[in-house]
């Protein structure tokens, strides 16, 4: 004799089934790449003004207790040496991700506006392709700034070297743009984040919260070597990461990114 399973019976077991099997599917694991590998300089290029390129002036750069520093200590006085380290692999879609920190005092004869200064640069010209004495490569800049004992001052800002960014539909050619991020006045640490999708939108996000929005980046203003082969109005699509070291002293303990072109 057949057994005859009740239809509800079988449409709960099928329904238990299917939950079951999405319950039981892992997500795919995001494949973040560890820019820096927490011993050394590996992958990195340094360009520091008024100095050839890979030249380490004074040390500047180095790595201590398995994190990514700028240290000050062989330095007697600040003379405009600011210094860029990039990462050897340009990027177009991605997602960066940055913890750091802001330690010490600035060297003597550190400028004014570089107190607890320093950032990420993206989108950048090649560190071969900048001149002796050039201070910043052509770029975008999220700032990782820190606060005085009074006063706002956010980080996550965009400064824009050689560039212009358009924010809620109009072209926008100042300098630098503040972002809605608190201020951070101690030597906590803050985790930055850069969503960039080319020449479209790119956002900026401090400790999870998103606090700039602008898109399409061109080639623009005046902050650019006067002999700089990109015209004018040139959308700016991708290029490479560097971080910053502008005479205050910063940790990095993670430099991360997840590729998004693919």
């Amino acid at each position: 004799m057949k057994t005859l399973i009740p239809l509800c019976l079988c449409m709960t077991l099928l329904i238990s089934c299917n939950t079951g099997t999405a319950k039981n599917k892992a997500p795919e694991a995001e494949e973040w790449i560890q820019l820096f590998n927490g011993s050394d300089l590996e992958g990195w290029t340094i360009k520091m003004n008024k100095h050839a390129l890979n030249e380490n002036f004074n040390n500047t750069f180095r790595v201590e207790n398995g994190m990514m520093v700028t240290r000050y200590d062989e330095y007697e006085k600040f003379d405009g040496e600011f210094g860029h380290i990039f990462y050897k692999t340009p990027y177009s879609h991605y997602k960066l991700r940055v913890e750091y920190r802001v330690v010490g005092e600035q060297v003597p004869g550190g400028e004014g506006w570089a107190f607890k200064n320093s950032g990420v640069m993206f989108h950048a010209q090649s560190p071969e392709s900048m001149g002796m004495d050039q201070p910043f490569p052509v770029s975008l800049e999220a700032q990782f700034l820190g606060g005085g004992e009074e006063g706002d001052r956010p980080t996550g800002n965009l400064c824009t070297p050689g560039t212009n960014v358009v924010i809620d539909g109009e072209l926008v050619t100042q300098h630098c743009i503040s972002s809605t991020s608190p201020t951070f006045r101690g030597e906590e640490w803050i985790t930055f984040e850069l969503v960039a999708y080319g020449d479209s939108i790119i956002y900026h996000l401090v400790n999870g919260d998103t606090v700039l929005t602008y898109s399409a980046p061109v080639i623009g203003g005046g902050s650019k070597p006067d002999d700089y082969a990109v015209a004018d109005g040139t959308p700016v699509k991708g290029g490479y990461i560097a971080l910053q070291a502008e005479s205050h002293p910063y940790e990095f303990r993670k430099v991360e990114l997840l590729d998004l072109s693919k």
